[in-house]
This record gives C-alpha cells, sequence and structure tokens, in this order.
C-alpha cells in the first residue's frame, strides 16, 4: 500500500510527486474524441493555430485528470475508499503538446468521518506545473479514507 491513510496525515504536510509526464498529441486527441469534445482548439492545427496561442491547446480535462492521477501513488492509493468531491479547480495558463508536468500536493484539512468510525476526511491541494514551473491547474479533492 503505497497511500497513506488517515492518521498518517498532518494539516500542511507536503508531497513534490517524482513522477513526471510529457503530454502527447495522441493522449490530447484520444480524451478530447472519447469525451464527444468537438472544440477545434484541441483537435485541429490549422485553425489553433489563428488563435492567440498559435498551436492546439491540451483538453484541460486531461490537465486535471493527470494532475490528480500522478498524485494517487504518493496519497491515496490502496487507503482511497471514495472521492467525496472537486472544489475551485482553475487553469491560470494552457498546456501545449509536449510539455512536461509534475505536481504537488498539500493537505489543507483533515476532518473525522461522521458517518464511518473506519474513515477519515482528507483534503489535498494538487498543483500541477509546467517545465517552467508555470502553474497549469489547481484543485483542491476531498476524500474520505481509511483510517489505519
Amino acid at each position: 500500500m503505497a497511500g497513506r491513510t488517515f492518521a498518517q496525515w498532518n494539516v500542511g504536510d507536503q508531497i513534490a510527486h517524482d513522477l513526471r509526464h510529457t503530454v502527447t498529441q495522441e493522449e490530447n486527441r484520444l480524451i478530447t474524441t472519447m469525451t464527444h469534445n468537438p472544440q477545434p482548439l484541441h483537435l485541429d492545427a490549422d485553425y489553433a493555430t489563428t488563435t492567440e496561442f498559435g498551436q492546439i491547446v491540451v483538453n484541460g480535462l486531461f490537465t486535471f485528470a493527470l494532475m490528480v492521477g500522478i498524485s494517487v501513488g504518493d496519497t491515496t492509493l490502496g487507503t482511497l475508499i471514495a472521492n467525496l468531491g472537486y472544489d475551485k479547480v482553475i487553469m491560470p495558463r494552457p498546456v501545449f503538446i509536449g510539455d512536461t508536468l509534475r505536481v504537488e500536493t498539500e493537505i489543507m484539512e483533515l476532518r473525522e468521518s461522521k458517518s464511518r468510525r473506519d474513515a477519515g476526511i482528507v483534503t489535498f491541494r494538487h498543483r500541477a506545473f509546467n517545465q517552467r514551473d508555470e502553474i497549469v491547474c489547481e484543485a483542491l479533492r476531498t476524500a474520505l479514507v481509511k483510517r489505519t
């Protein structure tokens, strides 16, 4: 079990996740088409060159999912009961094909579960950065995790 139980967390704990990921054109195309998103900014290179970005912008749902996914091994792998919600998702900068993302996590809040004695609620702040150390995505994730 790589993840931590509720009792193993403290507010203010921080993790710089080792895993990094370089976004590919195929990943962006797949998530965009699998979710039936027709946005040409994500799919049409000719169209994208006419925008202020000058190139394809990676689908934000992929950026968000990748950020959370990278965090799982160090946070909730084997200890998660359920993700309860995601809040305050922001994407202050675009991600482009070929960007390499890294993720940091901070524990923002811990509270006992009122309905489950075997679990606690952890609020994680995940932040994804590109290779220029610019924040490209940030969110709060609230999770129900095993107590021990």
